[in-house]
């Protein structure tokens, strides 16, 4: 198994610079995070987004990338550096296998970002971080995050039956998945 990646890693694609989170995004992360429609269509986002809890999740997010167990990229935009969201790559290094998270600040919704970003990470996982597989979740409720799955070339494998609760409600989840060999026929 090779090493994990544990140096600062930034990635790009034709819209998007992929980077690490810094202190100072912490109000903007708050902002988009605290929009009741991100926690809506995500499963650990909460609402109302604490006061402080923007700083708490980038110093944790940071230590995990250190510890290369997690990398977790602020989505800004290419030409400006606005954040607009966050995509993340949790690794399971002794089983060679990531779980991508993502969330796309509501105003920026429809316009492909949240595929771009999904994509550029999924290309590292596969190509940097030599994973064999990557799977990610979605409530049965956000059918945007369903499609940016499926638009990476994540295959349907099943229904988690009310697997989370959401403000006392339980949801089902959807569980897709993509291995290594599945990309190179891409």
């Amino acid at each position: 198994m090779d090493t994990p990646v544990t140096v600062a890693v930034h990635l790009a694609t034709e819209r998007l610079k992929l980077r690490p989170f810094q202190l100072s995004d912490a109000n903007r992360v708050q902002e988009l995070a605290g929009d009741v429609e991100i926690a809506r269509t995500t499963l650990h986002v909460p609402h109302p987004y604490p006061d402080g809890g923007a700083e708490v999740w980038i110093a944790l997010v940071k230590q995990a990338g250190s510890e290369g167990r997690q990398y977790t990229f602020a989505v800004t935009t290419l030409t400006d550096d606005v954040l607009i969201g966050s995509v993340g790559l949790g690794v399971q290094h002794e089983h060679a296998r990531g779980e991508l998270g993502y969330w796309i600040g509501h105003d920026y919704w429809g316009q492909g970002y949240g595929t771009e970003a999904a994509e550029a990470v999924l290309n590292f996982a596969f190509d940097t971080l030599r994973l064999n597989r990557v799977y990610a979740y979605a409530m049965t409720t956000n059918p945007g995050s369903i499609r940016i799955m499926e638009k990476v070339g994540m295959k349907f494998e099943g229904i988690l039956r009310q697997h989370v609760m959401k403000w006392g409600k339980f949801i089902d989840v959807a569980a897709y998945g993509v291995v290594k060999s599945d990309q190179i026929r891409r």
